[in-house]
Formats: structure tokens, C-alpha cells, sequence
């Protein structure tokens, strides 16, 4: 008989989840909708924190950007080289993370969970204190869980160990090395508050990746899986190992509880969902995408390697850094490698720069032209219908989830409306 992931669950504390854990996918491409329904499934949505203050203007009504641009309009075009005067308001950084979070956490039915991606990488030009509010207003609003991401997180326990949930929210970490989690299990251990949870994301994982650039190819998520799960067993810490990156289909789940996995986090086949941020028309091109048309690149101004689709627009772009109404990752002094090469470009092309290093990734993940993706993105076009107009059939949270639960090697395709059969 073959082994189904629908065979398992994932016990989280005294609570058990089906064994689907649905990443935390930046900006609002992991929406609140698509968080609720893996949760009502009884699986686990992320939410994420990424451009919090932008997501609360677009869903909440709120004008969090439009009051900074305003704020810092005499700043624009000046002090190119460093930005650290338009640092976000604190109390403004917490309602917008408390509005989206508790707008969320209202909305929750069924018995799964809705944990928040919150990562180290959104400096602000305030690091700390700005990780402090995202965790505070996050546990404030009710959430579920907190998966830290993007960094170590040696610091981030601790900005929050008097608060009144923190023994009671599930804390989990993302981690690409036994090392990693090593460092972190050694900084935390004087707070006698272990991790709920870890979750191992391999390289071929969408979006910023744990590895160097030359090298991520040399790495596998069976292994690190596997290290990770001996290292948590010699410190006798009992915990669910949860897997993410490249993991495909039902049979690639099922291969990873077997190894001892406790779940696993996808992402990818639910960036083409109804219920995804993403627009339609970007859906489509990932519907379309090639193998040969995926790199992993450097145009990150986080310093960690992406990987994209290719004609991303965000590659090569000419625009003047936006650090006003966003700056989401500048800095503890005000800086951005983005701003430094757009910079070296002006002084070469004046009149038409054009940045290829380097990216305004806040300003294009706001407008959804930053294309990170996984590996396997190019076999999104194998899990469903194509018409006879050429575009593919948009899924739901739910085809995914059924076809994961219950799928093997091959997938289980919806059905298609009467009027395209």
C-alpha cells in the first residue's frame, strides 16, 4: 500500500495539525485568506511581516506610506548615501502589525493554525526595537505562532521574554545548517524557553536562501534534515523537524516524515492559488515558467542570494531608491547596498542608470515585480488544466492541500469547469 501524507500529523505542543505547514510568502502573497484556509483545512497558514505598514494600508485602510512620504518629501533625492532620518515610527509600526494580525486572527475558523513569517532581514533602520514591536504586536493580536526567518534571531527571544504570552505562542525557527540552529539553541538557553519547532529550508527553496552563492547546489534537504534531527536528539530536545524547499508532490512529503520529519512547509504551488496575493497575470507566468528560465542571483541588497524567475521586473531596474515611503531593510545606520549601487550608476549613466547589481526589493515587492520562486516552479504547469486559450487553471488552497494529502508521484488535477471540459 503506498504511504499517503494524509497518514500523519503534526503535533505542536497539545495540538495536532495535519502535516502541511503553507510558508510565510512576502508581500501579502501569503494573504490573510490564503493563511485562514490552510487553517481551516487544519493544516498551518503563514501570514507575513513583510511591508507590514503597506499591507495595512491595502487591506485596512490605513495610510502608514502616504503619511511617511509626506513626513520625509523635503529628504527625496538628497543624502543618497545614507538614510537613516526616515526610520519608522514605532507606534505606527505596531498598529499597522496589530491591524493585519488581529483582522487575521477574527477571521479564523476551523482547527488549524495561523502563524506570522517575521523576519530579522526588515532592519527599518532600527533593528531591534523594530523586531521587538513586530513580535509584541503580533502576540498582542492573538497569533498562533511565530516563525523567525530571515537571520539568526540570536537577539529576538529575549526583546520579548516578559511578555505575557511568550511561554504560550509557538516559536519556531527557520534554520539551513545544523550550525545555525546550534548558535541559536547556545544564545537562548538561559531563557529556559525552547522552540516549539524548526523548520530546515534547503536550497532549493523560493526567495532568499541560506547558502552561498557558489555553493548551494552542493546541499540537500535530506541531509540537513537528518543532521538537524541527530543534532535535537543529543540534546535530548523534542521537537518537529519540518522540512521546506523542492518538496513537490505528496510522495516528496511523505519521503520526509519517513526520514522523521514532524511536517513539511510549502510554498510554492500556492503562489498560483485563488487565494494567493499574487495577480493573475504574474500567476500565469509562473504557469508558464522553464526550468532554464529560474536563477539563483545576488540582486538582493539583504546580501543573501534570491532565486527568481529571470525577467523579474525588478532586475535592472532605473528607479531612484524609494527609502521614504518604504525602507523597509535599511540599515542600523541608515544604509542600503541598493542605494551604493545605484549610486556608482549615476555616475556613469547620469541621464539612464540602469542597476544591475543590486534591487529595490521594497519597492518591488510592493508592486509584486520581485518573481521569487522555487526551484520547482517550472513543474507548476504538470498540477493542473490548460485551456484551449493557452492560460492554465487557477487553483485553490484546498486542490493543493487534497492533492498533497493524498497524491503520490503524480498529481491528482482538478476538474475543469463545464464549459472549458
Amino acid at each position: 500500500m503506498n504511504d499517503k501524507l494524509d497518514n500523519y500529523r503534526l503535533h505542536l505542543s497539545n495540538t495536532e495539525y495535519l502535516p502541511i505547514m503553507v510558508g510565510g510568502m512576502g508581500m501579502d502573497i501569503s494573504t490573510s485568506e490564503l493563511a485562514l484556509e490552510a487553517a481551516n483545512l487544519g493544516g498551518i497558514g503563514h501570514i507575513s511581516d513583510a511591508l507590514i505598514n503597506a499591507v495595512s494600508d491595502k487591506h485596512h485602510g490605513t495610510n502608514y506610506l502616504k503619511n511617511r512620504q509626506q513626513q520625509f518629501k523635503e529628504y527625496v533625492g538628497q543624502n543618497l548615501a545614507q538614510k537613516y532620518h526616515v526610520q519608522f515610527d514605532l507606534d505606527e509600526l505596531y498598529r499597522a502589525s496589530y491591524n493585519v494580525v488581529k483582522a487575521t486572527m477574527d477571521g479564523k475558523v476551523g482547527s488549524g493554525g495561523v502563524f506570522i513569517n517575521m523576519m530579522e532581514k526588515l532592519t527599518m533602520a532600527n533593528p531591534k526595537a523594530t523586531m521587538a514591536v513586530r513580535m509584541k504586536a503580533a502576540m498582542d493580536a492573538g497569533i498562533d505562532g511565530i516563525t523567525m526567518s530571515a537571520g539568526l534571531h540570536l537577539g529576538t527571544m529575549a526583546m520579548v521574554q516578559d511578555h505575557p504570552r511568550f511561554r504560550h505562542v509557538k516559536l519556531g525557527l527557520i534554520v539551513s545548517s545544523k550550525r545555525a540552529l546550534e548558535l541559536f539553541v547556545k544564545k537562548t538557553a538561559r531563557l529556559n524557553r525552547p522552540l516549539d519547532y524548526v523548520v530546515v529550508e534547503g536550497p532549493l527553496a523560493g526567495g532568499h536562501l541560506g547558502f552561498k552563492l557558489e555553493t548551494w547546489m552542493n546541499f540537500d534537504l535530506a541531509t540537513i534534515t537528518k543532521e538537524v534531527l541527530e543534532y535535537l536528539k543529543s540534546i535530548d530536545l523534542d521537537i518537529p523537524v519540518i522540512p521546506a524547499g523542492g518538496i513537490f508532490t505528496g510522495a516528496d512529503a511523505t519521503d520526509m516524515l519517513q526520514l522523521g520529519a514532524g511536517a513539511v512547509q510549502v510554498a510554492t504551488r500556492f503562489t498560483v492559488t485563488k487565494e494567493s496575493g499574487f495577480p493573475l497575470k504574474t500567476q500565469q507566468r509562473y504557469f508558464r515558467a522553464l526550468e532554464e528560465e529560474i536563477e539563483v542571483n545576488m540582486v538582493s541588497p539583504t546580501g543573501y542570494p534570491m532565486r527568481m524567475l529571470k525577467d523579474s521586473p525588478c532586475i535592472g531596474t532605473t528607479i531612484r531608491p524609494n527609502c521614504e515611503s518604504l525602507g523597509f531593510i535599511l540599515g542600523s545606520k541608515g544604509d542600503c547596498s541598493y542605494i551604493d549601487s545605484y549610486n556608482k550608476e549615476i555616475l556613469i549613466h547620469p541621464d539612464n542608470p540602469k542597476v544591475m547589481e543590486k534591487t529595490c526589493l521594497c519597492t518591488y515587492m510592493k508592486s509584486y515585480g520581485t518573481w521569487t520562486c522555487g526551484h520547482m516552479t517550472y513543474r507548476l504547469k504538470g498540477t493542473t488544466n490548460q485551456f484551449a486559450d493557452g492560460s492554465y487553471q487557477q487553483l485553490t488552497v484546498k486542490d493543493v492541500f487534497h492533492d498533497y494529502l493524498h497524491g503520490g508521484e503524480t498529481h491528482i488535477k482538478p476538474t475543469l469547469p463545464e464549459d472549458d471540459q
